[in-house]
């Protein structure tokens, strides 16, 4: 079974260690609330603002979630010291779409997904599915690997923080682009979203096909 996607607008964000430039400050005026927002909450924030996303479903993806808070923790267990609540808080996966949907009060359906290297590929036929109600979704995947002595471990990502939105719908229409991997050295989970955003073009249909 296939499933075809309209999308309606699309963005990404790419770089070796940490987008730099985000305009968290005007589209988070709330200094408090601005403090606790994590790396991949600042970047879904950007993005939904980018693709004027405010109200709707949104389905998120992650393949490692949020490792910066993640590694605090491990690093505070490991030196014995007490474990910040803020960063237990943010080391749940749903973290950015969480953030996200408090900032622009969306009430609506979000859920999240985590399957590794195939994250970006499940959650298009997620939201897929979803998109059957004939509804605009948003589809989100990011990954923040920018943590201490991260050059330890990587030995083939050039990008440690990407992140990537489409704003989709169902449509019966033909796929008018595939997926194309271009060799950027990112995480895998993003890259199938990654390519669709790359390829996105306003001013022609985007449509893919998604099987099932």
């Amino acid at each position: 079974m296939t499933i075809n996607l309209e999308i309606l607008n699309a963005a990404f964000l790419l770089a070796p260690t940490q987008v730099e430039d985000l305009n968290t400050k005007a589209l988070v005026p709330k200094m408090v609330f601005r403090r606790r927002l994590t790396r991949a909450s600042k970047l879904t924030v950007e993005l939904m603002d980018k693709v004027d996303f405010k109200q709707g479903r949104i389905m998120y993806g992650s393949a490692y979630g949020e490792l910066p808070a993640t590694a605090n923790i491990l690093n505070a267990i490991l030196n014995k010291e007490g474990i910040s609540p803020t960063d237990f808080q943010n080391s749940v996966y749903n973290t950015p779409v969480s953030y996200a949907s408090i900032l622009e009060k969306n009430e609506s359906e979000i859920l999240t997904i985590s399957c590794g290297d195939n994250t970006s590929n499940r959650l298009l036929k997620m939201g897929a599915i979803k998109a059957l109600d004939g509804d605009e979704i948003l589809l989100v995947v990011t990954e923040t690997m920018n943590i201490e002595n991260i050059e330890q471990v990587n030995k083939c990502i050039d990008f440690l923080e990407v992140a990537v939105a489409l704003k989709v719908k169902v449509t019966k229409e033909e796929a008018t682009i595939s997926f194309e991997d271009d060799n950027t050295k990112c995480p895998e989970s993003v890259k199938e979203l990654l390519s669709y955003a790359k390829q996105f073009n306003e001013n022609q249909k985007n449509i893919i096909e998604v099987k099932l």
